[in-house]
């Protein structure tokens, strides 16, 4: 962990009102770039995924670890008057506003459009919904595991003859995040010409879209596709997951020069000239033959072995790791992908770092998750100047 604060956005107040996974997300990675992040939760339990696990270390638990480094929590109810003026105090001295409410719940509120252009006008203001804020299915709340259903995401996944299947993780939230600090860091740049901000909004159900690429390219283009197969690439071929001896390794061959060379290292030179083998194309025609033949060849040798030589002669694989074991691969090491933090609760709590390296603003952790509302007074005295007493009331009262 480093205290220091050299970081991009280290002029920057971000207020972060989301909770689970695409919003928290977007903020952290505004917090790793070095900005002051202030996340308000609700008093009665805070974010949802404090409660998800196991597992938990020292009460906390990963899945909320995972999400929430480099922010000071704040407890607020927000469905009172007083908690909404706190609010709007604090909405005032930041740069920019994360919400994933339901829509229309801010202006319920009152923070209308007209309120933000009129009370906070710099500030940008990005929105995070299951669907956008129009269309059928915009009143509609958005989950992952659901957007990945309806946006063809799970019917690309799996076996060709088997079920459609889920992400291993949130994929849909994940990346809503990431397009959202994009967007963001945009309309903040935006805001040096003009002088005010603007509102960002971000659907789990556009990003599933546009996470699409290729694929819903080729069904554009051609009216076919999206099919499902299994480990391997509706385009290229062999581009696919085989067992070698003893383990399972991947095998990403990307063009006819990088075939020709795996197969002069497994032996069969000859496929470079066969008429089924020599193009992409071939290939992609004869996929079950020329998946068949590698898999084969694999099958006489260790893992380790085939992919020293294939390595060697510039053919693009990889062992099949855990997750444990890629957490603790050299590689993850040299680049200081795991950092340790001291937590209040947990201790030496390891988490996965940045992965944004930066030659002149470095990003870094310096703070670890929040406990729930542990800096709710420092940032109720620091930003809005209540004293002791004024605090205590608002505890008193149940608005923090």
């Amino acid at each position: 962990m480093s205290d220091a604060n050299n970081g991009a956005l280290a002029d920057i107040r971000v207020l972060d009102l989301t909770r689970v996974l695409a919003g928290p997300t977007c903020a952290m990675m505004l917090g790793d770039m070095g900005a002051d992040v202030i996340k308000v939760e609700p008093p009665s339990g805070g974010d949802d995924t404090r409660g998800w696990g196991p597992p938990f270390a020292g009460g906390e638990s990963a899945y909320f670890l995972a999400a929430n480094r480099n922010k000071r929590s704040m407890t607020l109810n927000l469905a009172v008057p007083a908690g909404q003026k706190l609010l709007a105090g604090l909405i005032k001295k930041a740069d920019i506003v994360i919400d994933n409410f339901k829509l229309g719940t801010l202006a319920k509120w009152g923070f209308t459009d007209a309120w933000f252009d009129a009370e906070a006008p710099r500030v940008v203001r990005c929105s995070i919904t299951g669907y956008g804020s129009t269309g059928p299915k915009a009143a509609l709340p958005g989950y992952d595991f659901v957007l990945q259903a309806e946006s063809g995401l799970m019917s690309i996944c799996g076996e060709p003859d088997g079920p459609p299947t889920k992400y291993g993780v949130a994929i849909v939230d994940v990346c809503t995040g990431m397009l959202a600090c994009n967007a963001i860091l945009a309309a903040l740049n935006a805001r040096h010409g003009s002088g005010r901000g603007q509102k960002v909004e971000l659907s789990l159900y556009e990003s599933a879209l546009h996470m699409l690429v290729n694929v819903a390219s080729n069904v554009l283009v051609s009216g076919r596709g999206g099919g499902r197969f299994g480990n391997g690439h509706p385009s290229i071929v062999p581009y696919t997951t085989f067992a070698a001896k003893d383990a399972m390794m991947a095998l990403a061959i990307g063009n006819d020069t990088q075939f020709a060379k795996c197969a002069a290292v497994l032996g069969h030179p000859e496929w470079a000239g066969d008429p089924r083998f020599a193009t992409n194309r071939a290939r992609v025609e004869h996929r079950h033959l020329v998946d068949g033949a590698i898999a084969q060849a694999l099958a006489a040798d260790t893992a380790d072995n085939w992919l020293a030589k294939l390595k060697a002669a510039g053919v693009p694989c990889g062992r099949i790791n855990s997750v444990a074991e890629a957490l603790a691969d050299p590689q993850t090491q040299a680049r200081e992908m795991i950092a340790t933090v001291e937590h209040p609760t947990v201790g030496d709590l390891k988490l996965v770092g940045p992965p944004y390296k930066f030659s002149g603003t470095p990003a870094s952790v310096r703070r670890p998750p929040p406990t729930l509302g542990e800096h709710t007074d420092e940032i109720l005295r620091q930003e809005l100047g209540l004293d002791a007493a004024a605090i205590a009331a608002l505890r008193r009262d149940k608005v923090i």
